[in-house]
């Protein structure tokens, strides 16, 4: 290669302490598809031990390594790098080379990694790699070490409030539990499985002050996750979220009592026909109703005095979760237990009864505001990463994406 080429490519590809020593082109139907680069060393440069950082006496070995770069004018290119290991005055045994653009053990330059993991965030991985002539492995390696890199441990610095809740990672009822800091909204943490052995481990992960700085954690109604929390941080308050009590009243209240009521009705029965396919109706929040659906929930409730209980009932437990003075919270819950148990309906009073043990989460809420709503939207974003990848075999990878997608508010 003539001598003006060699500089020219030197300082286009600009291979610190290196130089190029040639170049070959590889053309297939009249384009260049591949550019291979050989480099050289160069003799003055000054040895870095990649261990300590020092200043390396001398070289050990070379070996000879192909390593990926960016393309250039759509040409993909292959370098040959003389890997150096040298040796250290301070470290046991032989280093490799501290290089500014090519880390260690890897197979692409440090300038190409960072292009592809800037395309890992907004494409699935299989067309990162199709884009980039890179095997599937490659591209997940190298976002899931700089994910590992920028993200580190899990740490609770500043984290008051908590919300723990579980999300569907697989079919066939396969679940992970998530932790999320509620003032930034950011993930903290996520394990594979709902189970108390699970929340066990992210508990055990922090230190002792992370623990005791814990002051309240908004959960479902999960003996489980309470069982934990209690044990490891006795000093925060559990504060039970609205929309899962509201979501068990609907399936063992409002739905139960509709189901008897239609078995009440004669069979063939118009009234019959309208109660068993009144399920949402019920269910959905009144202020999403459309008026005619208005009209016919109003028209059903009115010949129905046991749906019109519940119904009423159900609107004024949600009520119980606007109170912001502890002992009014306290009176309102017990007189909605109270109400609850004189209706005389079997599926309200089993509610009731089994309500008592929650008080005590319910009426937290109205000192922590906590609730899982920030956690239901960071679950609808895990959904899109989730279909992105068509899913997920590497549950660290997975954890570790979903980490990244919620770094939180400043």
């Amino acid at each position: 290669m003539p001598e003006a080429d060699s500089k020219a490519t030197t300082a286009l590809f600009g291979w610190d302490g290196y130089s190029v020593d040639w170049v070959e082109r590889v053309e297939r139907l009249g384009t260049v598809q591949w550019v291979r680069v050989r480099l050289a060393p160069d003799p003055e440069r000054v040895l870095r031990c990649s261990g300590c950082g020092g200043t390396a006496t001398g070289v050990h070995d070379v070996a000879h390594r192909w390593v990926r770069d960016l393309p250039i004018f759509e040409a993909n290119v292959l370098v040959r790098v003389p890997r150096c290991r040298v040796i250290c005055p301070r470290c046991p045994g032989p280093k490799l080379e501290e290089l500014a653009w090519l880390d260690r053990y890897s197979r692409m330059t440090r300038r190409l990694a960072q292009n592809v993991i800037r395309l890992c965030y907004v494409l699935p991985i299989q067309q990162v790699a199709d884009y980039y002539g890179l095997s599937w492995g490659s591209v997940k390696a190298a976002h899931k070490a700089h994910l590992h890199q920028e993200l580190g441990p899990v740490s609770l610095q500043g984290a008051r409030l908590l919300l723990l809740d579980e999300f569907s990672i697989q079919k066939g009822h396969r679940y992970a539990t998530v932790v999320a800091d509620a003032e930034r909204r950011r993930v903290l943490w996520v394990g594979r499985d709902r189970s108390r052995a699970t929340v066990r481990s992210f508990f055990r992960s922090l230190r002792a002050k992370e623990r005791r700085q814990i002051r309240a954690v908004g959960i479902d109604m999960n003996a489980a996750f309470e069982l934990e929390i209690q044990r490891f941080c006795p000093q925060a308050a559990i504060v039970y979220d609205l929309f899962h009590v509201v979501a068990k009243y609907g399936r063992s209240v409002i739905d139960r009592v509709r189901i008897d009521e239609t078995a009440r009705v004669e069979a063939g029965s118009p009234h019959r026909k309208v109660l068993s396919q009144s399920k949402w109706l019920l269910l959905r929040n009144r202020s999403n109703l459309t008026p005619e659906h208005e009209v016919q929930l109003e028209e059903l409730l009115a010949v129905n005095q046991n749906l019109m209980t519940v119904y009423v009932l159900n609107e004024d437990l949600k009520q119980l979760w606007r109170h912001t003075d502890t002992k009014q919270a306290q009176t309102a819950v017990a007189a909605w237990i109270r109400r609850a148990q004189a209706s005389g309906i079997p599926a309200l009073q089993r509610f009731a009864r089994n309500l008592m043990t929650y008080v005590h989460g319910i009426v937290a809420h109205a000192r922590w505001q906590l609730n899982t709503s920030v956690l239901e939207g960071i679950n609808n974003k895990i959904k899109v990463i989730k279909r992105m990848a068509y899913g997920y075999r590497d549950d660290e990878y997975f954890f570790l994406r979903i980490r990244a997608a919620f770094p939180g508010i400043r």
